[in-house]
């Protein structure tokens, strides 16, 4: 299984960030697909996931209306779509897949949002 998040920066208040994260190794269309983001300190939080086909997605109360999380299973690719980032979003962010209650993680991409 190898996650590879990607699409991570520098990005002022206000702007915007995609981030993909590309699956291998596993059947990616059969299982559920979660970002988490992680600042220094802080456990690590849990702030979208959307379900096998795409029809069902959760979002973390913090980036409701903000982030959107969506998949392209032809291509096994997850996204995290942030608009109007603000500082508290500055973060390292990884994309997580449960496999037989094994968690496999990202090496994560760092998301910073500052002036």
């Amino acid at each position: 299984v190898q996650l590879v998040e990607s699409g991570g920066g520098l990005v002022q208040p206000g702007g915007s960030l995609r981030l993909s994260c590309a699956a291998s190794g596993f059947t990616f269309s059969s299982y559920v697909m979660k970002w988490h983001r992680q600042t220094p300190g802080k456990e690590r939080e849990l702030v979208a996931r959307i379900s096998t086909a795409g029809g069902s997605t959760l979002y973390a109360d913090s980036v409701k209306g903000r982030f959107t999380i969506s998949r392209d299973n032809a291509k096994n690719t997850v996204y995290l779509q942030m608009n109007s980032l603000k500082p508290e979003d500055t973060a390292v962010y990884y994309c997580n897949a449960r496999i037989f209650s094994t968690d496999y993680w990202g090496q994560g991409t760092q998301v910073t949002v500052s002036s």
